[in-house]
This record gives structure tokens, sequence and C-alpha cells, in this order.
């Protein structure tokens, strides 16, 4: 089951992300790197920036326990092109299926939103890339985002033409 979130669920994000983010980036960066992009993106101040700003929160649950969560939003005036800024879930469930049908559900309400791509950063180490790549993602090209203290997110761009299907 899926669910739109609101800004009481600031916490339950927060907590998913740093049971999830050790396991996803734990072999991909430094501990100080990855405790301070927790902090960058995932304390309670940024999360409701994020959402301030437009970012679509989505929480998954399996047998009401909550066990991962999107995000997505609106990139261009034109309404076509939307970005997945984030997709998680916990370790246990990973490799069930829920993430794909997680990231349906988005291309789902993308497309009904009048999206015709959905693009995406991935880390250019994380073995996600080749889970966007069995769903039809593409790489467009690499970048190097500067996100303070002389870290970097190293990553691909990637996109999906939501009108080829």
């Amino acid at each position: 089951m899926f669910r739109k979130a609101v800004s009481s669920d600031i916490a339950l994000i927060k907590e998913l992300a740093h049971q999830i983010w050790p396991h996803s980036y734990g072999q991909i960066l430094t501990s100080a790197q990855l405790e301070y992009m927790l902090d960058f993106i995932y304390s309670e101040t940024a999360l409701q920036k994020q959402m301030n700003e437009g970012q679509q929160f989505i929480i998954a649950y399996i047998n009401d326990e909550p066990v991962g969560f999107a995000a997505y939003s609106l990139l261009d005036n034109m309404r076509s092109v939307f970005k997945l800024h984030k997709i998680y879930i916990l370790p246990s469930t990973q490799g069930t299926g829920l993430g794909k049908k997680l990231l349906c559900y988005i291309i789902d309400i993308v497309k009904s939103s009048g999206g015709r791509i959905l693009t995406l950063n991935v880390n250019r180490h994380n073995k996600a890339k080749d889970f966007y790549t069995k769903l039809g993602f593409k790489i467009i090209k690499e970048e190097d985002v500067p996100i303070g203290h002389n870290y970097f997110m190293n990553d691909y761009i990637m996109e999906k033409d939501l009108t080829a299907n």
C-alpha cells in the first residue's frame, strides 16, 4: 500500500532514511560523508523545505508497517518533465518487487499529470542503476554535484520516456 506523506510524516521519513542509507551507501561513501548527507537531505528542516518546494513524498507499507518512501516533483513549467528525487526501501524488503511497484505507482501519477519524461540522479557506483535500467531508464549524462564540505554526489542522470509504452 502507498500513501501520500504529509508534514507530520517527516520524522518517519527521517527514521526510514537512517535505516536504509547505511545499507545503500555504506560501501560507496565514507561514514563521515554518509552522516553529512543524511543530515543535509534528511534533517526535519531539510525534509520540510523539500515538501514546501513541491516534492511529493509517498510512503510504502507492508501489513501497515512503513517500509520505504519515495519523492518526486514537477521539473518544468510545461508539466511534461518530472523528477524522481528519491526512492528507498528497507533492506529486508528489497528484492520483493516493492520498489518496482512504488516506482510504477509514481510513473502512473506522473503520466496522469501529463508527464512525458521522468528523470532521476543515481550514484554512479550504486547498484540501483541496474534497477532503473531494467525498468527502461537510460543514462543521458554524468554529473558531479557539490554538496558542501568538499563532498560531491557523483551521479548518472537517467531518463525514462513515458510516452514509449
